[in-house]
């Protein structure tokens, strides 16, 4: 089997499973690396950099309808949601991009679209913030992960 890498090597497994953990390996080192720039990215799991860089590949630049500049931005977010059960724990959200008046995510969690609630993240100017905001777009990816986008109540300085 022939593999295209850093170093264009030849590999000789003993076995399918051999290889497919070499693959699987290089694949992971690859994934888990943050891209360039993107430091709050650090601690995604493997899949999220993953789908996160697919969108930013497959996105073409004239295609953004949006009239608000946005910034590619990855952080963690929280989301509780008013109709949930105060003692259940918030959302995990990996923030894909970042405007005042809204972000894009990917999760784990398909959320009910319209529902509001209370997002938890640091902003890029470093400002930690708690903004109400409600759910308008969460569709599945792939594999389980959905992404999404909120709107924010109030603009938020970005």
């Amino acid at each position: 089997m022939r593999l295209v890498g850093e170093f264009n090597r030849t590999f000789h497994p003993s076995s399918d499973q051999d290889a497919e953990e070499m693959i699987l390996s290089d694949l992971q080192t690859t994934l888990a690396e943050p891209a360039a720039g993107a430091t709050n990215g650090i601690g995604f799991p493997v899949e999220v950099h993953m789908i996160l860089s697919a969108m930013e590949a497959a996105r073409p630049a004239t295609a953004d309808r949006r009239g608000a500049s946005r910034a590619s931005y990855r952080t963690h977010a929280y989301l509780r949601l008013f109709s949930q059960d105060p003692l259940s724990s918030s959302t995990a959200l990996y923030s894909r991009d970042v405007h005042p008046r809204g972000m894009g995510f990917v999760t784990r969690d398909r959320l009910p679209l319209g529902y509001g609630g209370i997002v938890e993240l640091t902003l890029p100017n470093g400002t930690p913030v708690q903004a109400h905001c409600t759910i308008y777009r969460c569709r599945e990816t792939v594999n389980g992960w959905f992404e999404g986008a909120l709107h924010f109540t109030r603009p938020q300085n970005c």
